[in-house]
């Protein structure tokens, strides 16, 4: 059992590390947002909180420290599609450390602290637990974020972009306190979420040393298998996901089968007739949110991948080369979507 974490020691301990991020000159309640010490030269951030510097994907911003000095920072990576971004630093303040990103994700009922910057008051700290992991969180480019981690410690606006901090076990290390995830988005009183640091630890080292990530993207829009989806493709089991609608690279054959009409069934119309996707290189896919994060986790696109699917009641292997995902701009209308509903 990890020990209680005593959040006085801790807020001494990590508020030198969390920066207050604003835009345009403008201090003001409700400012742009919240940053952290990544390491000695680059602070983790929101994509959301950087693209308010100019309007685009770069852009210079003004950091506020805890000890009160004041820094401007270039942006220099962005990721919409996990809504993380890197912010470069010549000169950090003296004796201001980095927050390592943990090695795996929370588990639920661990304490933690979320740190920042909340309606333009610099170094705030509200505390509370996790409240539960593998979330999905959708963005305003039609994307969904897998793997975020839900929270129950107050996050506001300005928040956005700052650490949620837990003790690493036993706190032998130094330093003792670790970032098990990026701040968000609130949700409703008692619902906030953060970008998980398995997302975060595969996304910003390439923020850092190319200014993008280039995502893998497998071109298909999937449905949750619930029982009703089960009942209405004549399926065993509620398992897998169902491929609503796939397409090919640059407009050739797609390697999925997508849903081919819709059905009546309980009281909706459901997709029928696309292929189950239940495995992907060997590793079993309940949920979007699963497949999701393994593309984003565990593969680069050009990569080929072998997919365990069920076609027309049949178990196949298809082995699938991952695409490129386009650069966010616009709702992405034909890949990689998902829902536990009927979509278009």
């Amino acid at each position: 059992m990890s020990t209680p974490i005593d959040f006085e020691w801790l807020y001494r301990d990590v508020i030198p590390s969390v920066v207050s991020v604003y835009v345009g000159g403008r201090r003001r309640p409700g400012g742009a947002g919240s940053a952290f010490v990544y390491d000695d030269q680059h602070l983790v951030t929101n994509e959301h909180v950087a693209r308010l510097a100019d309007g685009s994907d770069t852009g210079r911003v003004e950091l506020r420290f805890a000890d009160g000095s004041w820094r401007v920072g270039d942006v220099v990576g962005t990721d919409a599609y996990t809504d993380l971004a890197v912010v470069a630093v010549d000169d950090l303040p003296a004796d201001v450390g980095s927050l390592p990103l943990a090695t795996q994700n929370p588990a639920p009922g661990r304490q933690v602290a979320a740190l920042g910057n909340p309606l333009g008051l610099d170094g705030s700290i509200s505390a509370g637990i996790v409240s539960g992991s593998n979330r999905s969180l959708p963005t305003s480019n039609g994307f969904a974020i897998p793997d975020v981690v839900q929270t129950d410690a107050p996050i506001n606006p300005g928040n956005s972009g700052g650490p949620l901090v837990g003790r690493i076990a036993d706190g032998e290390s130094d330093p003792a306190y670790e970032v098990v995830g990026v701040n968000r988005a609130k949700q409703g009183d008692n619902i906030g979420f953060a970008i998980s640091p398995a997302i975060a630890s595969r996304i910003v080292p390439d923020l850092v040393a190319e200014g993008r990530y280039r995502h893998s993207y497998l071109r298909a829009r999937t449905l949750d298998v619930t029982p009703t989806v089960a009942e209405a493709n004549g399926l065993d089991a509620p398992r897998g996901v169902l491929v609503v609608n796939a397409v090919g690279p640059d407009g050739g054959e797609a390697f999925l089968n997508g849903c081919h009409e819709a059905v009546a069934h309980r009281g909706a119309e459901i997709p029928v007739g696309g292929d189950v996707i239940v495995a992907i290189e060997g590793n079993p896919v309940r949920t979007h949110e699963e497949l999701m994060r393994y593309l984003i986790t565990e593969t680069r696109p050009g990569e080929p991948v072998a997919v365990d699917v069920y076609r027309d009641g049949d178990p196949a292997t298809l082995v699938v080369e991952l695409d490129e995902r386009p650069v966010a701009g616009g709702r992405d209308r034909d890949g990689d979507g998902g829902s536990r509903i009927p979509i278009e």
